[in-house]
């Protein structure tokens, strides 16, 4: 497969690829504004009880990460995308039944949060290992690049529609456009026609050896172990945030569900910005220091959201989303590019789930510790403590050899100690 002339634009399948995600995850925008809101305005739950909320939402990271990317490498990712996508339609479109019939409480919304999580496992992990298979290597950093300018729209225009959508039709009725998405999403996969390669079959497979090979690999290399910690730390201070913000928002600054949206929506346009130029960024500041340097010098701005107050104080929050939004995307952009072009094709799925299992295992923590930390120093103060959290995790990084290099190395070898029988790993 080689570079074609015009880029992934005049890639049919991964077209199809970018418009069913695109779609998909505009409707995820707006679960994550009608999910916290259906708890908050329709179930009159506390701060501790939406990040209870927000833990079970990522519960499966922590508790089958590990032997769902060995699952995968034993599959067709293909297939396993399509029936996640279906099943998060069926579970999200019994919020609004229940909510029709007058039986929805605490406990369905939890249910569905936590077997939604557990069907968004294995679509991401089955996602990240398929883009590879799809694309020339090559070509790896623009699809990530195109994919994440999509999440990054969805960041801008769902959160507002979300808003609006709650305010229309209720919480529990706007989270059908996510189901929608999902059946939308589950037709355009259907619609590629490049046939995945068969999976190897092996005689006897041990779940525990294929799971410790993907944790071998991803420990035993100085920069995933770094990009581990950092993005770990960053998502578990940022799902505390998640768990607090939206009721900080309804209670402490006292604005409605559609200025909620708007908020969100206009900080996620950092969001956009990040994606248009995080190709860019490691080609002006260098593969290496497009990890790092963004979370180090817009990551901090995060931090003025605390400060929020009614009326022209709500910009402090969207200039706060906004900085983090963009130093997010960046990061993301390059270091899932240069993971995707590090590991061997047999070894993806184990080695996506295993950094799954890393960084989003904090998650449901996270949301834990922000309800908690909500409850004893009141959503301001947790806000603080969070966003200051959030913004140390560089610091993996910066204690890693990314500090004083200019480009990643490339080749499985790059940056491995180097065996006796091997010339060494390039370093910069």
């Amino acid at each position: 497969m080689t570079r074609r002339r015009g880029g992934l634009l005049w890639h049919r399948d991964f077209r199809w690829l970018w418009s069913g995600e695109s779609i998909s995850q505009l409707g995820t925008q707006v679960t994550v504004i009608a999910l916290p809101l259906i708890a908050v305005k329709t179930l009159a739950a506390s701060t501790f009880g939406v990040g209870v909320l927000v833990a079970l939402q990522y519960a499966a990271f922590l508790l089958l990460g590990l032997p769902v990317g060995a699952w995968v490498d034993r599959m067709r990712r293909r297939p396993v995308m399509i029936a996640a996508d279906v099943a998060r339609a069926v579970l999200l479109a019994t919020l609004p039944l229940a909510a029709a019939f007058g039986v929805l409480t605490i406990y369905q919304l939890y249910a569905v949060a936590l077997l939604h999580g557990g069907c968004t496992l294995f679509f991401d992990v089955a996602y990240q290992s398929y883009l590879p298979s799809l694309v020339d290597r090559s070509e790896l950093v623009e699809g990530n690049a195109k994919l994440q300018a999509s999440e990054s729209v969805a960041q801008v225009a769902g959160p507002a529609l979300g808003g609006f959508l709650v305010q229309a039709v209720t919480a529990p009725f706007a989270v059908l456009a996510d189901a929608v998405s999902f059946v939308l999403s589950a037709g355009s996969l259907r619609a590629i026609r490049m046939t995945e390669p068969p999976v190897p079959r092996a005689g006897q497979r041990s779940l525990r050896r294929e799971i410790a090979e993907g944790l071998r690999f991803v420990l035993g290399h100085p920069i995933l172990r770094a990009i581990a910690g950092c993005t770990g730390s960053y998502n578990f201070f940022g799902n505390a945030f998640q768990a607090v913000a939206v009721v900080f928002l309804v209670r402490q600054v006292g604005v409605s569900p559609g200025v909620i949206g708007v908020l969100f929506s206009a900080g996620s346009a950092g969001a956009i910005a990040g994606a248009l130029t995080a190709s860019a960024a490691g080609r002006r500041l260098g593969t290496a220091r497009a990890i790092w340097v963004p979370l180090a010098v817009t990551g901090p701005l995060a931090v003025i959201i605390a400060l929020t107050f009614p009326g022209p104080g709500l910009i402090l929050f969207a200039a706060g989303w906004f900085g983090l939004s963009f130093s997010t995307v960046v990061y993301n952009v390059n270091q899932v590019a240069y993971r995707q072009a590090l590991c061997p094709p047999g070894l993806l799925g184990r080695m996506n789930a295993t950094m799954r299992f890393l960084v989003w295992g904090t998650i449901p923590l996270g949301g834990l510790a922000g309800g908690a930390l909500g409850t004893a120093l009141g959503n301001r103060g947790a806000l603080w403590v969070i966003l200051s959290g959030q913004a140390l995790s560089v610091l993996w990084l910066l204690a890693s050899p990314l500090r004083t290099a200019r480009d990643l190395p490339t080749g499985p070898a790059g940056w491995l100690p180097a065996r006796e029988d091997q010339p060494p790993a390039l370093s910069t």
